[in-house]
């Protein structure tokens, strides 16, 4: 029989409590789906519309690069910065200087532009994101963590299932440059509103840092234990895998399978609702029964990924829907992918949760970024070399992490005997 308490849970209630939802990810989720909202009607499209500006394969290869390397660049000071600054005045100082980059963008059309704005533009992006992972720490329990993560990839990859299918048609029927640059408008008026909804954040109360430490890299590259090393090794092999690849897709999709910019958003939305389906259950099981497992299926997507992109090329008459499933497979890669952050925010200490996150992806992408021209000089070659090049850094990439997981576990039954044995004797 049911406690009185047990029983005056409101369904409402329950609901939050399943999902993670307290006040201030509450209103991070709404953050990040109206700012997804506005990028992604373009975004995704940038590629193409570097190559309508006139911009040379390597340009593009440049651009890709340089949003890998600001990715790792900007998240280490953003992990910083959150932990001196508060979440609140952080998200909304990321948010104001992306805002600087769409007018940039928008108010000078042309490739040089699109290269500069991007160190303005993509600071929601890359900064804010050890933030919202510290949030998710500092909100959560230890063992929601997955879940915390799971429905933030969810709201975020809501607006990725629509915006990008009315991006196209803006493509679609002004043309790429036109259409990219309304696209912009509407990016900048609802980065605006969001604004309004950041500023409801409340800071949690947490615990200090030293100050010596605050902007100590090397201090928090100290701070990774052994599984958090192995991880990122693992983590940097397979994003070699995603980021050679990823400047072609869209011109792949595009110029060789013959997709229109309406096309391309229904892919995207393929993409997304596979991920979606996925995320959420898989984040539940994760917190519940183990994390691992999870991220070897996330990788082994990853790795399915390039190959089932050059099997779509070759069956012309079922082209677009053989890619349909590429794109469905990439969504899949979110199966454990939540389950990896979880992993990063358990192993990374509470004080200084924000800048360990940020150095774990410093390391990571400034590595990594290189991959993006390694693909443009692969593409070059052609695209068979692309995506079975990739293929092959997913392949060792999950092996090694397979190994890394059995070694850990054997690890853990010695000590386990080592234990029991110390008992017995006494």
């Amino acid at each position: 029989m049911q406690t009185p308490d047990k029983q005056s849970v409101s369904p409402a209630h329950r609901f939050a409590e399943f999902f993670g939802l307290k006040r201030n990810l509450v209103v991070l989720l709404v953050a990040i789906f109206v700012i997804g909202a506005g990028e992604e009607l373009w975004m995704r499209f940038v590629p193409k519309y570097l190559q309508a500006l006139g911009a040379s394969v390597f340009v593009i290869g440049l651009y890709d690069a340089l949003r890998t390397l600001l990715g790792a660049v900007y998240a280490y000071p953003g992990g910083v910065l959150v932990d001196l600054w508060g979440h609140r005045r952080a998200f909304l100082v990321f948010n104001l200087v992306s805002i600087l980059g769409y007018a940039l963008v928008l108010f000078i059309p042309h490739w040089g532009a699109v290269i500069a704005g991007m160190f303005l533009f993509l600071s929601w992006t890359c900064f804010s994101l050890p933030a919202t992972f510290s949030l998710v720490g500092a909100t959560l329990a230890a063992n929601r963590y997955s879940m915390g993560v799971g429905i933030q990839s969810v709201i975020k990859r809501l607006p990725i299932m629509i915006a990008p299918i009315f991006g196209g048609i803006l493509i679609d029927r002004l043309g790429i440059i036109p259409g990219v640059r309304l696209a912009l408008i509407m990016s900048i008026f609802l980065s605006g509103v969001t604004i309004l909804v950041q500023r409801q954040l409340r800071d949690e109360p947490k615990e200090k840092a030293e100050e010596s430490e605050r902007w100590n890299l090397w201090q928090s590259l100290r701070g990774f234990n052994a599984p958090m090393r192995r991880l990122l090794l693992s983590d940097i092999l397979i994003r070699f895998c995603e980021r050679i690849p990823f400047a072609w897709v869209v011109i792949f999709a595009m110029d060789y399978i013959g997709a229109s910019g309406k096309q391309v958003g229904v892919l995207t939305t393929v993409e997304m609702l596979a991920a979606t389906l996925c995320i959420i259950p898989a984040s539940h099981f994760a917190d519940k029964y183990g994390r691992e497992p999870f991220v070897i299926v996330t990788f082994i997507m990853f790795t399915l990924f390039p190959i089932s992109l050059l099997i779509s090329h070759g069956f012309p008459s079922h082209s677009f829907a053989l890619l349909a499933v590429a794109f469905a497979i990439r969504g899949f890669k979110e199966f454990g992918d939540t389950s990896r952050k979880a992993l990063i925010i358990g192993y990374s200490e509470s004080e200084r949760r924000g800048q360990m996150v940020g150095t774990y992806y410093l390391v990571r992408d400034l590595i990594v970024s290189p991959g993006a021209l390694v693909g443009a000089y692969l593409w070059k070659l052609g695209a068979a070399l692309n995506f079975l090049g990739a293929a092959a850094f997913g392949v060792i990439g999950t092996i090694f992490y397979i190994r890394t997981i059995r070694q850990e576990r054997r690890l853990a039954l010695q000590d386990l005997k080592s234990q029991i044995s110390r008992l017995r004797s006494k």
